[in-house]
């Protein structure tokens, strides 16, 4: 790119082409008179193979090019195991490598962000944007023939938006026993679930574009080709964002561009003459604000950083869906993705798929169910959710546990998220990659019941280990760190022995007398669930709320306008900001609070 465009001021800088900031690019580029510029750290592989074709995704764990592959700090409640995180280190972000799930979240969930102090960040105001972002398209017959969909509402606004939501032609006899199991069990979705209200299994959609069989995701979507023609609109790749840098001569620091270092080398400085716009994602973001200067006075000291702003809430906060992955050897004749271990089958699969898009390569066959609080009993009454809430009364303080026991106590909300997933899971100590956890290396064929805790009570934290934007911010989860979580997700494990059991529809798909991972363990009381927790825990890579929208005074980094406290012309926009975690797979709702936060931003231009 030559030096003149970078040199003349742009109206916008984005710093990060993720799933946030690519959203953010395109929408305040549709005005011709604005000028934006997005900085991104990885290449543009928005044509790879790799990227393009959804059941290829194990290739770009932990290789340089794709993944950021983070590591977590060793996790005392989880036998001291760290934990890999994938995020997306190219254009698109993590909407290039994540598993295309797409579920929305629950409106009492949503309703309590408002709760906490963030004005007009209910559910019925982030409602239209959930529809803005996708273009939802009618499910095929051979979907509605084997999961029904009767709760799926064709009246229900399929919208326009650059990413396409699909449900896959692909579906089997574990997809439809885990839908009946679930109805058995009293938990038989009977509204869509993009209304807020869902309990109960159902068949989840997922970001995959119904003619090409491709990744639908941020780069193919809101930087398509016609987007890229834009005059008004330049992105920059393979580009490093070392520091904000602010006027401080005013009564507050006034962002006005940031330093960048090149692929080459070189650093640089650009100027933003209305905002700064930091979408740099859950574990990166706090790290662009702490080499800023903005954070605890204690972290930037230590790291010889002046400050600029003094805010210890920066990088803490983080929430992370916990989830518990059992696998469970199957029949000789249930499917099972683990069969691609055959480098045969495999290649067989990818000429299918080159040849026309066909095969289980360019689908998504994974389900899912909401439920409320249950355990091997099956759903937990009020009064014992009471109970147990009661006994750790003294952890629930803060507004935000407040909020958070309110949901859990809620009949209609979801508690757990359960998945099926169509092959094992293995849990090394200190994997090096998250394609360590879903390759398949045992010899008999399995698939794996995940627990997920929607709503954790425990907060973690990220933040930066030195000067360098070279160095990997320091990620602790701190799971389970409030033993009121383990205390739920055992309970959700002791539930999982009720699905598998052999007088189940789902069951009966299971080997009779099959291995089961982990090994030799059955969730038969709580304490042997807590086991299973401890050996089998993972991140369901949803990080958020690092710089968390709330009020200042209680732990806030952004306003409702997603403005950092104490400076001018500086804003977040990503899953950084969650106030709460919310409920489901989470790219859904990053889309909407990045379509939301355009508009947020084209409001305040108007007012300049």
């Amino acid at each position: 790119m030559a030096a003149v465009d970078l040199e003349k001021p742009f109206d916008y800088v984005v710093v990060g082409g993720g799933t946030a900031g690519l959203v953010i690019a395109n929408r305040l580029s549709e005005d011709s008179d604005v000028r934006v510029l997005v900085i991104e750290a990885g290449a543009d592989r928005s044509s790879d193979p790799l990227v393009l074709c959804p059941g290829l995704v194990a290739g770009l764990y932990g290789k340089d090019e794709y993944d950021w592959n983070f590591t977590s700090t060793p996790q005392p409640t989880l036998n001291n195991r760290v934990i890999n995180q994938a995020r997306g280190k190219m254009l698109g972000g993590s909407s290039a490598l994540n598993f295309l799930m797409l579920l929305y979240p629950s409106k009492g969930n949503i309703d309590a962000w408002a709760v906490l102090g963030n004005e007009g960040w209910d559910f019925d105001s982030l409602a239209p944007y959930l529809r803005k972002f996708a273009t939802v398209h009618t499910p095929p017959q051979s979907s509605k023939d084997l999961c029904g969909l009767t709760y799926h509402n064709e009246d229900l606004a399929k919208g326009d938006g650059p990413i396409h939501v699909t449900f896959s032609e692909g579906y089997n006899v574990t997809n439809q026993a885990w839908l009946k199991t679930f109805a058995g069990q009293g938990l038989e979705v009977t509204t869509d679930p993009r209304d807020g209200r869902a309990l109960g299994a159902f068949q989840n959609q997922a970001s995959i574009d119904p003619v090409t069989h491709t990744r639908s995701f941020a780069a193919t979507g809101y930087y398509n080709p016609e987007v890229a023609k834009r005059s008004n609109l330049v992105v920059l790749t393979e580009t490093l964002v070392e520091k904000i840098v602010f006027d401080t001569t005013g009564d507050e620091p006034v962002a006005t561009g940031v330093e960048i270092l090149t692929k080459d080398g070189e650093k640089k400085q650009i100027s933003a003459n209305l905002e700064v716009i930091l979408s740099a994602g859950t574990l990166q973001s706090p790290q662009i604000l702490e080499l800023s200067g903005i954070g605890s006075k204690d972290i930037l000291e230590k790291h010889n950083i002046p400050v600029i702003v003094e805010n210890p809430s920066v990088g803490e906060n983080v929430q992370d869906h916990p989830i518990v992955c059992q696998s469970f050897e199957v029949a000789d004749t249930t499917p099972s993705g683990d069969v691609l271990r055959d480098p045969n089958v495999l290649n067989a699969l990818v000429g299918m798929y080159q040849a026309s898009g066909a095969g289980p390569l360019g689908q998504s066959t994974i389900s899912v169910a909401y439920s409320p609080l249950v355990d091997g009993s099956g759903i937990v009454s009020p009064e014992a959710k009471k109970e147990l809430l009661a006994s750790h009364e003294h952890t629930l303080t803060t507004p935000d546990a407040q909020a958070i026991r309110k949901l859990v106590e809620s009949p209609d909300e979801a508690t757990f998220q359960f998945l099926l997933f169509p092959t094992q899971v293995s849990i090394p100590d200190v994997p090096k990659s998250m394609a360590e956890y879903i390759l398949p290396v045992l010899p008999e064929n399995y698939i794996t019941v995940m627990t997920i805790l929607n709503h954790p009570f425990s907060r973690g934290s990220v933040h930066i280990s030195g000067p360098d934007i070279h160095a990997a911010p320091v990620w602790d989860p701190k799971y389970n760190s409030n033993l009121l979580d383990m205390e739920l997700l055992a309970r959700g494990v002791e539930f999982v022995e009720r699905l598998v059991d052999k007088s189940t529809p789902f069951g009966k798909l299971l080997k009779d007398g099959g291995k089961r991972q982990p090994e030799g363990l059955v969730a038969t009381d709580l304490e042997k669930a807590k086991e299973i927790v401890r050996k089998r825990q993972i991140s369901v890579f949803h990080v958020s709320g690092s710089c968390a929208m709330k009020p200042r005074e209680q732990g806030g980094v952004v306003d409702a306008r997603l403005r950092v406290y104490g400076t001018k012309r500086l804003r977040v926009v990503d899953a950084s900001v969650f106030p709460l975690e919310p409920v489901g797979n989470i790219q859904s709702v990053v889309y909407a609070v990045a379509e939301k936060a355009a508009d947020l931003i084209k409001e305040d231009r108007k007012s300049l």
